[in-house]
């Protein structure tokens, strides 16, 4: 190890992504990468070529392996925003009961656990701070659970709507064999699931026409399986008869209202077997299922907040914490993003754990134009290159803010989606803090339900305020304040605080995907400097 490396703090970095996070704290010239855990393979791409040597894991599972903590000796911070959905009242209705992504929380927190770092860092989404935020207990975390303390609630995963309930119901829901038996190969399901999601739209009969093979060879097969002893059969006999009917039909309007109201059984009953095999799959502990108001398991969830606190707080962990909600404008990104931290330090150093403090304020809001307004006339391109193209000198009146980020002398991913006359027409018609509901309705005909379209798309920016929060701007369709186009990956960046001479990697989606799960360096940059006052003390 140079001794450069032994006069920084050492990091591993888990759930890395691009590398927001860890570009923060590189940029305060006080810590260095002894490792990063990503899965997607871009992103690491992209890691690799902006963080020096840092080794690159694919599998953050590595992370817990004795080979890997020998291989890392003494780690001083571990860092990381583990993805997480958890369940809230807003997404239980969803087709999945359980998120996968909860598991890394719990990776996150036995990593911090096995590798022992003297201070650590979890950044997630703003809602993590809330008790709505829940995870479903297991069967693994009941030990956990005992040993820490955690607080525990009762909760609900409705799986089948009372008018479908029928005898015997549960005793299915309990059993992998008998959920087996019932539930569709996954494209069946999905390809009758896309035809009754649009069963409002006029979206329904090209939705059947597409689907119309696969839902024919289906309908064949639901026919074929009758009993009329058994319920759910009943149920498919009867979606593969309304199928058939459809397509053998000539007046094919009302038939289809028909068909969905024919298909809807089956696709509930096929969403509850899927929900009830998450629950066995993932071993959620049940403590009984009830039919008084529907088929309902009965369960018991805990705040994921309440899980990484019990835990890492506990005199056995030896961790003061402290987490919060931050926003990026208020540390000098020019973007309204709001951030969950939540940052430990052993007790031994430190009792009372801070958070990072903003020095900007609503009145002095770093803004759009501030961060990309002197890139407004470099041509973008639409086709992925790893030739950046020369940047031009910058007017004279730039702010601190570009010159900051202007660290390059070629423009890297100044990159955008190609402008289809459809779309000119749109953003021609949106003005400056307008989107897609500012159009009028002649130029809204390719959405299904306009009124449910978020707020997000067809977002013309306004170049005198700090943006929203930067999400994947190709899919939400983002505009470029004056110009008639599509934000660039570098404008993208640049919202976000990377400097130019941060070059992302990949192709064209998941360099937008990249940019957008990041978090702003700048804002990083401010944790990292907490973090380095209390290991330096």
């Amino acid at each position: 190890m140079s001794s450069d490396a032994e006069s920084k703090y050492s990091i591993v970095d888990l759930f890395a992504g691009a590398g927001g996070l860890s570009y923060g704290f590189l940029q305060t010239g006080r810590f260095y990468i002894k490792a990063a855990f990503e899965n997607n393979l871009n992103a690491q791409k992209t890691y690799k070529r902006n963080h020096g040597n840092a080794e690159v894991y694919n599998d953050v599972s590595d992370a817990l392996s004795d080979e890997i903590k020998a291989k890392l000796g003494k780690v001083d911070v571990v860092i990381g925003g583990p993805p997480c959905q958890g369940f809230s009242n807003a997404n239980r209705q969803k087709n999945h009961a359980i998120s996968l992504n909860n598991s890394l929380v719990k990776k996150f927190v036995q990593t911090v656990l096995h590798l022992n770092p003297m201070a650590f860092v979890m950044e997630n989404v703003s809602m993590l701070q809330s008790d709505v935020h829940r995870f479903y207990v297991d069967e693994t975390d009941v030990e956990t659970i005992k040993k820490y303390g955690i607080t525990t609630s009762p909760s609900e995963i409705p799986l089948l709507d009372a008018e479908l309930v029928f005898p015997g119901v549960a005793d299915i829901a309990k059993n992998i064999t008998q959920i087996s038996k019932y539930l569709w190969n996954e494209n069946d399901y999905l390809s009758l699931n896309v035809v009754f999601k649009a069963r409002n739209s006029k979206k329904l009969c090209a939705s059947l026409t597409k689907h119309k093979k696969r839902l024919l060879a289906l309908a064949k097969n639901l026919i074929a399986s009758l009993d009329e002893n058994d319920p759910v059969l009943k149920h498919d006999y009867a979606a593969g008869i309304a199928i058939q009917s459809y397509f053998a039909a000539t007046e094919t309007n009302e038939v289809a209202e028909e068909l969905c109201k024919a298909i809807m059984p089956a696709i509930m009953m096929q969403r509850m077997f899927s929900k009830a095999k998450e629950i066995l799959d993932n071993r959620i502990k049940v403590d009984r299922y009830s039919t008084e108001n529907g088929l309902v398991a009965h369960v018991t969830s805990m705040a994921v907040i309440d899980y990484v606190k019990s835990i890492l707080e506990a005199s056995s962990t030896g961790y003061s914490i402290n987490s919060g909600v931050l926003s990026a404008a208020d540390f000098g990104a020019p973007q309204k993003r709001m951030r969950f931290v939540l940052i430990g330090v052993k007790k031994s150093m430190c009792d009372d754990v801070k958070l990072p403090v903003g020095t900007f304020s609503e009145a002095n809001y770093r803004t759009v134009k501030d961060a990309i307004g002197d890139l407004e006339e470099i041509e973008v391109a639409t086709e992925v290159s790893n030739q950046g193209v020369p940047l031009p000198a910058a007017q004279k009146d730039i702010c601190k803010l570009g010159k900051l980020l202007r660290d390059s002398k070629k423009l890297y991913n100044h990159i955008s989606t190609a402008t289809t006359p459809e779309a000119l027409e749109r953003f021609k018609a949106i003005p400056q803090g307008g989107n897609f509901h500012s159009l009028p309705p002649e130029l809204k005909t390719t959405y299904s339900d306009t009124e449910r379209t978020q707020k997000t798309i067809y977002l013309r920016l306004k170049y005198d305020e700090p943006s929203g929060t930067v999400v994947n701007v190709r899919k939400s369709m983002w505009i470029h304040p004056v110009k008639h186009r599509a934000l660039s990956i570098r404008e993208a960046a640049r919202l976000q605080t990377f400097p130019d001479s941060f070059v992302f990697c990949g192709t064209k989606d998941s360099q937008y995907q990249q940019v957008g799960n990041a978090v702003p360096p700048m804002l990083a940059k401010a944790i990292a400097e907490r973090i380095d006052s209390y290991l330096t003390k």
